[in-house]
């Protein structure tokens, strides 16, 4: 029961950062934002980044809550549930850094 509270609270700390990455607040936790330099980062669109990064952790918030309710129900099928989760946000990530670069790319032509 306390492993199961916890996963909880875990996924309504997710689902904050996600909540707040929609609404552009706090600091932009996306790999594009990390890694670019001092430079790229004033000039940069943030926007789809945190988007992006509130989808995310939106999905993660969805796979906490998943893992809370197998581990409350004891029961492995629901984890099943969680693999797609996971693969249907591996695809939204490749596909949504592909179009952003895109849009990127243009803008620079």
């Amino acid at each position: 029961m306390i492993i199961s509270i916890v996963i909880f609270v875990t996924a309504a700390l997710i689902l904050c950062l996600g909540i707040r990455s929609f609404m552009g607040k706090g600091r932009l936790l996306n790999n594009a934002y990390l890694y670019a330099s001092d430079k790229e980062r004033e000039t940069m669109d943030k926007k789809p980044y945190y988007i992006q990064s509130g989808v995310v952790f939106c999905c993660l918030s969805l796979i906490f809550l998943i893992v809370g309710l197998a581990t409350l129900m004891e029961s492995d099928k629901i984890l099943l549930l969680e693999i797609l989760v996971v693969i249907g946000m591996i695809i939204y990530v490749i596909v949504s850094t592909a179009i952003i670069n895109k849009k990127k790319n243009k803008t620079r032509v």
